[in-house]
């Protein structure tokens, strides 16, 4: 359904380490960094896959935004999809040893969806789920 997504959020060097930790276990990467020594740029997650879909986390202003706009302003909810049950655990694990939130353990939502939630540094809800059994 989506070609790319991205957020922008207040410290793209520590959420960066934050987004490569948790999404490794789910099978991604960052395939490009183009962070700038002044704080400002954007990183690529993704498979790595030719024309996978990927995960921008950025810092700066973006040409979208109007003047009102600032990272945080209104959280986002996203989830990624998980290869197995123990890559939404280690996913959760690893958040939580780097500081994100728990905002729901590891478990069963929607059978037989298993997924876990955490909030990121800048208030984002975000999720890795996989499908289990059944």
């Amino acid at each position: 359904m989506f070609d790319h997504l991205g957020i922008v959020v207040r410290d793209l060097q520590r959420s960066t380490v934050l987004y490569r930790r948790i999404l490794e276990p789910l099978g991604y990467t960052a395939i490009e960094d183009r962070s700038q020594l002044n704080g400002e740029g954007w990183v690529v997650i993704s498979s790595g896959a030719p024309q996978a879909p990927f995960f921008v986390v950025a810092a700066g202003r973006p040409s979208f935004w109007t003047e009102t706009s600032e990272p945080s302003r209104s959280p986002a909810h996203l989830c990624f999809r998980a290869p197995s049950k123990d890559a939404v655990d280690r996913f959760h694990a690893i958040g939580l040893q780097l500081g994100a939130a728990d905002n729901g353990a590891p478990g069963v939502r929607r059978p037989p969806f298993h997924c876990a939630f955490l909030i990121d540094y800048d208030g984002n809800n975000i999720e890795a789920g996989a499908y289990v059994g059944g």
